[in-house]
């Protein structure tokens, strides 16, 4: 539904990947241009109507909305047009069930589509008779029936947040053990199909799942890279984002997520050919906000400039902010244009994080007793505290 918002053709053409990369073919757009929704069936009864009848020409199995719809206006819709209806974070959910490997990525899929189906609970057995009545009489077979399809769902849903949680365990665990030997982190973030994978694979030789669609990649991956001058540091591709990422996602994401949260520098990779570049930035930058993440040096990586050369006249460069730090790194991954650079870039934010961790430790060996030990109800959450070092110099955007 075109609402008026400037990004609805944008968001369509995505919508459209979405499909794409869900395994469906998109046969017809049907757009209904109103300044507030049905609250029975989202579009109205008109819309409804044509779309019934756009799906009947076209054989059309399946109607997507790129919207949210209440559980009602999904189920009206379905008996109106007599299709299966699924809205915008049910497509997404349906891809990330697809594309999930590793046993965390599954388990994170698996909650967030067992969440997504308590939502989808509310009258969903209206059809069956409810009993109203006097002493003693109970609730019907529908009310008994949905309450216990709630708690079955309650229950695996506790189950699978319990299992999420001994795996986050044991990627803290593991995130510990490259703590204690300084190991400099590097987390890639950037909207999907934004060249993370390739970008990955390029600088680990790592041979990650790399294609030209939303979400190839779901599960994160971590690889050791050599830099000359400096040695090994980890390098870590995690999920892409998407406008209008549904919050129970990046909730059930945060284990994947982890390794963003924790990094000493994130590259924030993007498209430098998009003509929605500057909106896909906000959109990823509105997510490391919301899982606590924008406070982390960042720089960013101008991807597939080979794309448009008569643009990028200049080829690979690094630009710095008005500190002389990197703040941006031109490049095309696809091409190998600029990958040295971007190493060389690397290797300089590393022995900088090397030389104010060695400060701080310095510092630390300086400090009285009673200063260096703080009384125990004023030590920070460990979940919430984060090493100085990590967050000495600050990477400004350009």
């Amino acid at each position: 539904m075109d609402t008026g918002r400037e990004d609805f053709a944008d968001s369509m053409a995505e919508l459209s990947l979405l499909a794409d990369s869900a395994g469906s073919i998109p046969a017809a757009s049907v757009i209904a241009r109103k300044g507030r929704t049905d609250p029975a069936l989202y579009i109205g009864s008109g819309k409804a109507n044509e779309l019934k009848r756009v799906m009947e020409e076209h054989d059309a199995e399946l109607a997507i909305f790129n919207h949210p719809l209440s559980p009602t206006q999904q189920r009206n819709l379905e008996r109106h047009i007599g299709r299966h209806v699924m809205d915008r974070t049910g497509l997404i959910l349906d891809i990330f069930s697809q594309r999930a490997q590793s046993h965390i990525g599954k388990t994170q899929v698996e909650l967030a589509q067992v969440r997504y189906r308590m939502s989808r609970l509310v009258r969903a057995w209206s059809h069956l008779e409810r009993q109203r009545g006097g002493i003693g009489v109970r609730g019907g077979p529908g009310e008994t029936q949905m309450e216990l399809d709630r708690r079955m769902l309650a229950t695996k849903a506790k189950r699978l947040e319990n299992e999420l949680e001994k795996l986050q365990r044991q990627q803290r665990t593991q995130r510990r053990a490259r703590n204690r030997k300084d190991v400099f982190s590097v987390s890639l973030v950037g909207y999907t199909n934004a060249g993370k994978s390739t970008l990955f694979n390029a600088l680990t030789k790592a041979g990650t799942y790399a294609a030209d669609q939303l979400f190839a990649t779901l599960d994160t991956t971590s690889r050791r890279v050599h830099l000359e001058g400096v040695g090994s540091i980890v390098v870590s591709d995690t999920v892409g984002f998407i406008r209008d990422l549904p919050h129970q996602l990046v909730e059930a994401f945060r284990a994947t997520l982890d390794e963003t949260i924790h990094a000493d520098l994130i590259l924030h990779v993007i498209d430098a050919c998009s003509p929605v570049a500057r909106e896909q930035k906000a959109e990823v930058e509105a997510v490391l906000q919301e899982i606590g993440a924008d406070d982390i040096p960042r720089i960013e990586v101008m991807n597939k400039i080979d794309l448009m050369p008569q643009t990028f006249t200049r080829g690979a460069v690094l630009e710095r902010d008005s500190q002389g730090l990197p703040s941006q790194v031109f490049l095309s991954a696809q091409t190998g244009l600029g990958l040295d650079l971007l190493r060389l870039t690397l290797a300089e934010c590393s022995q900088m994080t090397d030389k104010m961790r060695s400060e701080h430790n310095r510092a630390k060996t300086q400090m009285a007793p009673d200063e260096f030990l703080a009384p125990l109800p004023e030590r920070p959450e460990s979940s919430e505290f984060h090493p100085i070092s990590n967050r000495s110099y600050l990477i400004n955007d350009a």
